[in-house]
């Protein structure tokens, strides 16, 4: 029995302790076993945990669901990622809302260096198909990782053809991975689960309900570095996941349509409010990704030209000095600095002509 594991679960379990409480938790007393170590007393000086939630935790009994889940996950050889893990996706980190524990079946890296969701309807047209089988075959040599939510519709358009090009491609699913939903894409999981993946936050017997996709949606926006949306309707569950994904500051890109059709009034309102960017294929999504460029040696700048700057400002220079370019989250896992203060420096050394930002909302030294 992993006992780590069980701990795990056991933390996703008490009510009241979500995703966010579970990270604070774990951060301050450094495991998940810790945490139900630490005296009530500790626990409720933990900022956001308070009396309610320590009692909650020191209450907490139902281990057996949590044994029986580990025997579900062994059977099945699913791979747990927790928070602390290093195979933990870099760019859910940067989410504050991002799952603590997720549950996975697959090959494909999480930490690849170029990751697309694509969302869209479930009931496309035939120009819907088209350009999403072309946007595809576009980045068949990119080596992106290509993300979607296996719904019917653009989402197992853009699994089919990730398969057909020979790139991986993982499902985030919103039910347990006892099974699949929709019953008719098995076959499609499995084939993804040798060349991709098959991911979710949900534990084994959740049933694919409602309520469940919104929080789904937040892994499709918050694991990628940029999201397509190809044919959605003005309320579509794909706009929710697109504004989710400009929130988690991600390069949201739509696929324009016909201003009469329906299916496409989402992504023209996207592009209209200025939430995404137009695009008409890959060559264009490679472009303002700054991905259709060969890679450079690493700048080596003397260090006796950071003389002028703060320590924060100091830091972040150094981190990009030995690299071509950096996200803001790169950026804010590597320099230990807030999401605050890292977007601050920022600012500030690009108004020192230090840094300049790039497509794909990344930085390098200028």
């Amino acid at each position: 029995m992993n006992n780590e594991l069980l701990y795990q679960l056991a933390l996703t379990r008490i009510p009241g302790i979500g995703d966010v409480h579970t990270k604070t938790l774990v951060k301050t007393c450094g495991s998940a076993s810790a945490v139900f170590q630490t005296p009530r007393r500790q626990l409720e000086k933990i900022e956001g945990i308070g009396a309610a939630k320590a009692s909650a935790i020191k209450k907490f009994s139902d281990f057996a669901s949590c044994e029986a889940e580990i025997s579900f996950i062994e059977k099945y050889r699913i791979k747990t990622i927790f928070i602390n893990d290093e195979a933990y996706p870099k760019r859910l980190l940067h989410c504050y809302d991002g799952p603590a524990l997720l549950f996975y079946r697959g090959t494909a890296d999480l930490n690849q260096s170029k990751i697309i969701s694509i969302v869209g309807t479930r009931n496309n047209s035939a120009y819907g198909k088209q350009v999403c089988e072309e946007l595809i075959n576009g980045l068949k040599n990119s080596g992106a990782l290509i993300v979607s939510g296996l719904a019917f519709g653009i989402d197992t358009i853009a699994h089919k053809a990730a398969l057909k090009n020979n790139l991986e491609t993982v499902a985030v699913v919103g039910h347990g991975l006892d099974r699949i939903y929709p019953e008719q894409n098995k076959t499609l999981a499995k084939q993804m689960a040798e060349s991709g993946g098959i991911l979710t936050d949900f534990c084994s017997g959740t049933n694919p309900d409602r309520q469940n996709f919104p929080k789904r949606n937040r892994i499709v926006a918050g694991i990628c570095d940029a999201i397509v949306v190809i044919e959605s309707a003005i309320k579509g569950g794909s706009i929710i996941t697109a504004e989710l994904a400009d929130s988690y500051n991600k390069d949201v890109f739509a696929i324009p349509g016909r201003t009469t059709d329906t299916k496409s009034e989402g992504c023209n309102y996207l592009i209209r409010s200025n939430k995404a960017s137009l695009i008409t294929g890959a060559s264009n999504l490679l472009e303002m990704m700054n991905w259709n460029t060969a890679p450079s040696k690493p700048r080596h700048i003397q260090r006796s030209l950071f003389s002028s700057l703060n320590e924060q400002e100091k830091r972040v220079a150094s981190i990009l000095a030995g690299k071509e370019s950096c996200s803001i989250d790169e950026l804010y896992l590597e320099s230990g600095l807030s999401t605050t203060e890292t977007a601050n420096t920022l600012l500030m050394l690009e108004m020192q002509g230090v840094i300049q930002a790039i497509p794909g909302k990344m930085y390098r030294l200028a």
